[in-house]
C-alpha cells in the first residue's frame, strides 16, 4: 500500500510538471524524502500526505483512492500505479497521448516487437 500511494504521489507530481525539489520545498522536507515516499521505502503519514495533497493541488481522496475502491480491479490499479513508477513512464505517456491514432496504434507495435527481441536476445555478461 505504502508503494501504491507513493506511486500515486509521483504520477499526480510529474502528470503536474512539478519537481521533486519543488513539492519537498512545499512540504518542508528534503527531496529525499519525496523520493522515498515516492518508492514506498517510507510511509506517508496523513499529516504529511495533507501537505502534499495541497501541494499538488488535490484531496487526499485523490490520493488514496487507488487504496480504498470496492468497486474497481485494485490489483490492476496498483499494478498501473507500480509500473508508472518506472523512469520515463510519465513522459512516455505524455508524448504518447499527443500521438493520433495511427501512430499510437504503430508505437505499440514497435514496443512490442522490441520487448519480444530483448526477451529472446541472449544476455552478455561483462568479464572483467
Amino acid at each position: 500500500m505504502d508503494i501504491a500511494l507513493g506511486a500515486a504521489v509521483r504520477v499526480r507530481r510529474k502528470s503536474m510538471g512539478i519537481s521533486q525539489e519543488a513539492l519537498a520545498e512545499q512540504c518542508g522536507v528534503s527531496f529525499q524524502q519525496i523520493q522515498k515516499y515516492e518508492n514506498g521505502a517510507n510511509r506517508i503519514s496523513f499529516s504529511r500526505l495533507v501537505q502534499i495533497s495541497r501541494a499538488l493541488k488535490c484531496r487526499v481522496v485523490d490520493l488514496m483512492d487507488v487504496l480504498d475502491a470496492p468497486d474497481r480491479d485494485q490489483p490492476a490499479d496498483i499494478d498501473m500505479l507500480s509500473r508508472m513508477r518506472t523512469p520515463g513512464a510519465v513522459e512516455l505517456l505524455a508524448a504518447y497521448e499527443q500521438l493520433n491514432a495511427d501512430s499510437r496504434t504503430a508505437l505499440v507495435g514497435l514496443l512490442r516487437t522490441l520487448a519480444i527481441q530483448q526477451e529472446t536476445r541472449p544476455r552478455h555478461r561483462v568479464v572483467a
